[in-house]
């Protein structure tokens, strides 16, 4: 979870990320955010979401375990 963590903040260039954090309310999410996202998902973890599964996230817990359930 730490490293996923690490790489979801540095894409959206913060210090840290809480389970409870809501995903939206970050000040650089837009869909450029989004494209990296799904990018890094794809790239380094070999995991394909969809924009309309990432849209179902609201909160970075909601996206770890998305993205565990497709491992």
């Amino acid at each position: 979870m730490k490293e996923f963590y690490k790489k979801l903040s540095d894409i959206l260039e913060i210090d840290n990320i809480e389970d409870s954090d809501t995903l939206r309310d970050f000040e650089y999410w837009d869909s450029l955010t989004v494209l990296s996202i799904l990018a890094m998902l794809d790239s380094e973890l070999l995991i394909s979401l969809t924009v309309e599964e990432l849209d179902e996230c609201i909160t970075a817990k909601d996206l770890y375990l998305m993205v565990e359930g497709k491992r």
